[in-house]
């Protein structure tokens, strides 16, 4: 990459907060000019350094051969290196009156794979991209409206290669060829990557990190990372980047302590430290911390055609007291819980976002009732697309672990997440934080011997399809994985070899592909209108029954969608619909294909007008299961086609 150096406007702009694109000109950076020295030019933010040096093998790691030049009170250090090329491995030395110190580069776009952690001349432009149809119509496309159901991979466990190398990690080029058909195939819509910038510790799924721009060396080269997602946009794929702003480990090579005080964090623990993670919190009141956050997130968009950031963690921070007891936080200035800079933070963040690349998400793990998450900023909000729905999930999977005998008390339990379905722009999330440290994988948490195991994870699946909400599952879900996810092995893939875990999967594909297929959910995921209760009232039995609907100008008839979540097959049981004519059966989990009983043999009904307009008809409820009906058809003749 060639870049020259920094300007008098570059550092206004960095020290006001806004350089988007800092990170051309921070870190390390090819130069080649006809009349001027070529090499590799430098530029660091440490502004209470004494001293900084580049160091590597080209030098003996001597900090007295390449001083830096400082650029005044920016508190930026530059230097350009004839000697230095790409591939060439360095550090920050840094001086301070009483300490000496290396340090990463914090815009370094390559670093070395664990255990080492020295940074690397890396050229990330010139990548022959050929995602143009892809990108194009992102841009113009309206996410609410769209299908969004994304597979959450972690890719060091998702499948590990098969020549047992050491480290057992999958190279982006495997993944192309092995994660994007078995995506394709299952019909999700997008893959969430975990662990994708690089972090040291593998334990931490890579949500402790220290190469804000570097991708993990464990999986290649940075345009190995490029081809990956090239080949998933070719493929029709959307990818989504977890990105973790909101804390930092404590590993010396990293941003603690940088210039020897507490210049990316806060020098107060009551405000800069998350005891439970052992883990430093950005100072998001200052400028050039927020430009370091607010460029990375532009930065991956721009450099990876990445298609959205999952932001972790957003909770923490947003509130001062997240995790913390009386006397462990300090208020704001208004004496409040809220953390102002980092709301403005994220303001900033989501603005910015949208405005460089249009139809790109940024999507919340938000846990709390904070109010306007995906309000846009200028009506008061946070401005992401998505935010998570915590509350569905640990609703939805307190119901479902339930033994059906008690579900008939809690039927609140699936019935309450509509009230505030439509408050925010939602995500339903099976994430792998509920498959692991003692949680149990998603089919263990069902009740029941086998059969009712394997039919309440069915049930919950449907609901879950059927449910207002974009979707997201965790790797080994789809196929009912027994274990909890362990991220120093792979997902249990052996157990493909059973046919009752194929049936599982293969429940798991139509959903999906019914989702995708079907306006009538996601056209309406955001749109209140899209839905409408049958029956939510027959707590006794344990059924409810809603319909979802086409919205705003999408063409489709309505789908009545049945739940039993008790054992008991309801014989001739009535329901009302919207109105009289042919009904035909869609999807129904308790079929015989999906390992279940085949109770409801039955594929076609016709609904008897009733009084006042109203229509019913009755059918055979299966146990344990989901059926999805659509019409009301004017004709038989219309019934073919699925969405």
């Amino acid at each position: 990459m060639s870049s020259d150096a920094l300007s008098d406007f570059d550092l206004y702009l960095f020290g006001e907060g806004r350089h988007e694109r800092i990170y051309q000109k921070l870190g390390a950076h090819l130069t080649s000019h006809a009349n001027r020295k070529s090499g590799t030019r430098f530029a660091v933010w440490a502004p209470n350094a004494e001293r900084v040096s580049v160091v590597g093998p080209f030098n003996q790691w001597n900090g007295d051969q390449h001083v830096m030049q400082g650029r005044g009170s920016s508190g930026i250090w530059e230097l350009l290196i004839p000697e230095v090329g790409e591939g060439c491995i360095y550090k920050y030395e840094i001086r301070t009156p009483d300490q000496l110190f290396l340090k990463s580069d914090p815009y370094g776009f390559g670093m070395q794979l664990r255990p080492e952690n020295a940074s690397i001349v890396t050229v990330i432009d010139g990548f022959p991209w050929s995602d143009q149809d892809w990108m194009q119509s992102r841009s113009q496309n309206n996410p609410l409206r769209q299908p969004l159901n994304a597979y959450e991979v972690h890719l060091a466990s998702w499948r590990r290669p098969w020549d047992q190398r050491t480290p057992p990690f999958m190279s982006w080029h495997e993944a192309a060829t092995q994660l994007i058909p078995y995506v394709l195939d299952l019909g999700y819509t997008h893959i969430e990557l975990m662990g994708v910038a690089e972090h040291p510790l593998d334990a931490s799924w890579g949500y402790q990190v220290t190469g804000y721009y570097a991708p993990s060396a464990r999986h290649g080269s940075p345009r190995d990372l490029m081809y990956f997602v090239d080949c998933c946009h070719r493929a029709g794929v959307g990818v989504i980047l977890d990105w973790v702003p909101g804390h930092f480990p404590r590993d010396d090579n990293g941003l603690v302590r940088f210039d020897g005080t507490a210049l990316y964090e806060h020098a107060d623990s009551r405000m800069g430290e998350h005891k439970d993670w052992g883990t430093k919190i950005f100072n998001y009141g200052r400028h050039e911390v927020r430009n370091f956050l607010t460029a990375n997130a532009l930065y991956w968009l721009d450099y990876y055609h990445i298609d959205g950031l999952r932001v972790d963690a957003v909770a923490s921070m947003l509130y001062l007291d997240y995790s913390r007891n009386p006397g462990e936080w300090l208020p704001n200035r208004y004496g409040g819980r809220e953390n102002i800079e980092a709301v403005e933070f994220l303001r900033q963040m989501n603005n910015t976002v949208h405005r460089n690349f249009p139809g790109a998400l940024t999507i919340a793990e938000e846990s709390t009732s904070f109010a306007g998450v995906t309000r846009p900023p200028e009506h008061g909000g946070l401005g992401f697309n998505f935010k998570w729905n915590m509350g569905w999930m640990n609703d939805t999977l307190k119901y479902m672990q339930l033994d059906p005998a008690y579900r008939r008390f809690n039927q609140q339990l699936v019935t309450f997440s509509f009230v505030y379905a439509w408050s925010e722009n939602f995500i339903l999330p099976i994430s792998h934080d509920e498959v692991v440290h003692g949680k149990r994988a998603l089919i263990s948490k069902m009740p029941g011997d086998n059969w009712q195991q394997r039919a309440n994870f069915r049930l919950c699946l449907a609901y879950m399809c059927a449910h207002p909400g974009k979707k997201l599952m965790f790797m080994g879900s789809e196929f009912a994985q027994w274990q909890e996810w362990r991220e120093n092995d792979q997902i249990d893939w052996y157990l493909l070899q059973e046919a009752a875990h194929r049936e599982l999967r293969d429940c798991t594909r139509e959903l999906n592909k019914l989702y995708a297929t079907s306006p009538q959910f996601y056209g309406s995921d955001c749109d209140q209108n899209g839905f409408r209760w049958i029956d939510f009232h027959n707590t006794d039995e344990s059924v409810w029954i809603f319909q979802r609907s086409c919205t705003a100008g999408d063409v489709g008839e309505p789908l009545i969608c049945i739940f039993n979540a008790t054992p008991v097959p309801r014989e001739a049981y009535v329901i009302q619909v919207p109105g009289a004519g042919n009904f035909r059966k869609i999807f129904d989990s308790d079929e015989v294909r999906f390992g279940g009983s085949g109770y409801n043999l039955q594929i076609d009904w016709v609904a008897e007008p009733g009084r006042n307009g109203a229509a019913s008809l009755q059918l055979n409820l299966p146990p344990l299961a989901a059926v999805f009906l659509k019409g009301p058809f004017a004709e038989v003749g219309s019934l073919a086609g699925p969405a």
